[in-house]
């Protein structure tokens, strides 16, 4: 047998979404597949699974970070929010209505991950805007609609 391959399976607890899961899983899988084939939480999409594209981000701990970097069972006990616990939160709907506002979405498939970084740091500096949005690949909209949303939740918190 392969010294990688393991017949035995780890037990994982963690929190997704507001609800508790405990599963047997590999120890080599990855956050991102757990969420998508484990869970059925399709809405962590995958693209280049290095890390590079941000696609795939969540938050773990209400921090921004990449799913398909992070093992699985290195998160038990963790807190894990993806899109749609996300979107049941009070400040969705003025993320989506900016997003939209602002032309900041066109294919989708990068804003997941970047609504993720945007509930993560709700009063991020330009500065801190432009290094979280270096980090997510977006290949429609060329950022600007991003960042205009994203400036115009940040003022429109800061005049509440």
């Amino acid at each position: 047998m392969n010294k990688w391959m393991h017949d035995e399976l780890a037990v994982v607890t963690m929190t997704v979404n507001g609800h508790v899961y405990r599963r047997a899983i590999e120890p080599r899988l990855l956050l991102s597949d757990f969420l998508r084939d484990e869970l059925g939480l399709t809405g962590t999409h995958v693209g280049c699974e290095q890390g590079l594209c941000g696609a795939c981000t969540v938050l773990i701990d209400g921090a921004a970070a990449r799913s398909c970097l992070n093992l699985a069972v290195s998160l038990n006990g963790k807190d894990i929010t993806t899109i749609e616990g996300i979107r049941k939160r009070p400040q969705f709907p003025a993320i989506a209505q900016s997003l939209s506002r602002h032309h900041g979405v066109q294919c989708g498939f990068c804003t997941p991950g970047i609504v993720a970084s945007m509930i993560s740091e709700e009063e991020a500096t330009q500065e801190e805007m432009d290094d979280l949005l270096a980090g997510h690949l977006c290949r429609c909209t060329g950022y600007v609609g991003i960042r205009e949303a994203w400036k115009d939740l940040i003022q429109k918190k800061a005049g509440e």
